[in-house]
């Protein structure tokens, strides 16, 4: 039987945790239980949040109110949570992967199979990879991808949504996880193209940042719809000049334009990158992060210095004016402002003359 643990229990891991959950239960081939890795946190009252979330059947951090499903079992110890599961969910801030694979190496089953919820990319010297590569090359597992237009509390609340697995080469495991995920307020399909998935659901964050700041300035929706199109538009150029295999089709997919749709409306990104052009740019992300997210990460900000990184070493940054210009603002070197005014003329700055 299959046996499935999700390392991760933030917003988004607790959702995915509760939609396995009521999969396990009814599908004969898989186990019962389903073991969530939590990263232990002390709760204000003094409990731990493991204890609690076993306790209560909720994690009452990162998704109160909600019932994950009497088989969930919450779990801080790493190996342990991992131990026995061929089936392993990832779905963690992406810029703790690398330390996690380390603990993990060799601890898993040599015949684990893996699936990333994680937007975000590892930037190298070599190149950028891609976290379901990472996991990949790490672990010595075959990793697909779960993406989609998913902001985890609608989810919670059972509201209809979709989402994409992508993977490489083994249909029979994307198959696995689509059963695995599919509920009916939650319709999930397959398509054979990991990269192109993980980019969209990683990429579409920095666009979110750009929509945020755009609402904070108090541009209306002409404005705001022209900022997704020219984001759509560079996420797909960027995405095939990194991998030339990526298909058009995955950007119709629910990973591709419903995901930059919903997430440019209302995820935490926007939320976030809203507050920073009313404060006028005089309270760093971090800080809002902080305030707002109640621990949750913003990866809209990071993704697009990353994303930079690579631009740069490639000599393509003029390509992209609106992820370099997201992340001159983020980083606090242009105005809040600046995203409408890069997108309205030439700029004489030293990205050199672009237009958009």
């Amino acid at each position: 039987m299959n046996k499935v643990t999700v390392i991760g229990s933030g917003n988004w891991g607790s959702v995915a945790a509760k939609l396995i959950a009521s999969n396990t239960l009814r599908l004969r081939s898989f186990h019962d239980d389903v073991r969530v890795w939590v990263f232990e946190e002390i709760l204000p009252n003094g409990e731990k949040l493991s204890d609690v979330i076993n306790q209560t059947n909720e994690n009452v951090k990162y998704l109160p109110g909600v019932k994950l499903g009497k088989n969930v079992v919450a779990d801080p110890a790493l190996e342990n949570a991992v131990k026995d599961a061929n089936l392993l969910v990832f779905v963690t801030p992406h810029q703790f992967m690398k330390g996690l694979c380390k603990s993990l190496a060799g601890k898993i089953r040599t015949d684990a199979q893996g699936i990333s919820l994680i937007k975000g990319m590892e930037v190298k010297k070599e190149g950028p990879s891609m976290i379901s590569t990472l996991i990949s090359k790490q672990l010595g597992i075959n990793c697909s991808v779960l993406m989609g237009a998913n902001i985890a509390d609608e989810i919670a609340m059972e509201q209809f949504s979709e989402a994409t697995v992508g993977y490489s080469e083994n249909q029979e495991a994307a198959e696995t996880w689509v059963q695995l995920f599919n509920t009916p307020y939650f319709h999930v399909t397959a398509v054979k193209d990991v990269e192109g998935v993980e980019l969209c659901g990683t990429l579409k964050n920095i666009v979110a940042v750009a929509a945020g700041l755009v609402d904070g300035l108090g541009m209306g929706n002409n404005t705001k719809a022209a900022i997704m199109r020219i984001g759509l538009k560079e996420m797909l150029k960027f995405s095939k000049l990194l991998f030339p295999s990526v298909k058009d089709s995955t950007f119709f997919e629910s990973c591709g334009v419903a995901d930059l749709i919903t997430t440019c409306a209302g995820g935490r990104n926007r939320k976030v990158a809203e507050a920073y052009a009313k404060y006028g740019g005089k309270r760093s992300f971090d800080e809002l992060e902080a305030d707002m997210l109640k621990g949750q990460k913003l990866q809209g900000v990071l993704t697009a210095k990353e994303v930079c990184e690579v631009l740069t070493t490639r000599g393509w940054l003029d390509l992209f004016p609106l992820f370099s210009t997201v992340n001159e603002i983020s980083s606090g070197r242009l105005p809040p402002s600046a995203i409408v005014e890069f997108s309205n003329h030439k700029s004489s700055s030293k990205h050199g003359k672009s237009k958009l």
